[in-house]
């Protein structure tokens, strides 16, 4: 019995661990991926998907005030450096948030766990960010 206990577990760890090296880290963290669907979606550090916006101008953010209650922008800690795709954009308030491509990304409030996609194609503007 406890030989198999510690076999389960063994088993259990590699499959944690393979699965665990799916998700790739960017930004010290504050970006990562997650397979949602057979695509690899951007998530924020908490695993909640990010979406772009049609009505974004490359590096330029336009989603302000009742838009941004409802789609939260990812924001930027102090300090924040680009890397890579990752860059930073500089809203009008003077904060500044996450772009990858140049396309600023933010949250939708109404998912509700890691892996909802529930943001996707609301008002045919607002799109799944994917790590191409």
């Amino acid at each position: 019995m406890k030989l198999r206990s510690i076999l389960l577990g063994a088993v259990a760890l590699t499959m944690l661990s393979a699965t665990a090296a799916f998700a790739v880290d960017y930004v010290g963290g504050a970006i990562k991926t997650m397979n949602v669907d057979g695509k690899d979606v951007l998530t924020d550090a908490n695993g909640m998907t990010l979406y772009t916006f049609d009505k974004d101008a490359p590096g330029v953010s336009n989603c302000y005030d009742k838009c941004a209650e409802n789609w939260p922008p990812l924001f930027a800690e102090a300090g924040a450096t680009p890397e890579g795709e990752f860059t930073l954009v500089t809203r009008t308030d003077g904060t500044m948030m996450w772009a990858h491509n140049g396309e600023p990304l933010y949250l939708w409030v109404k998912d509700e766990k890691p892996g909802d996609t529930t943001g996707d194609g609301v008002g045919e503007v607002w799109h799944t960010a994917v790590d191409d």
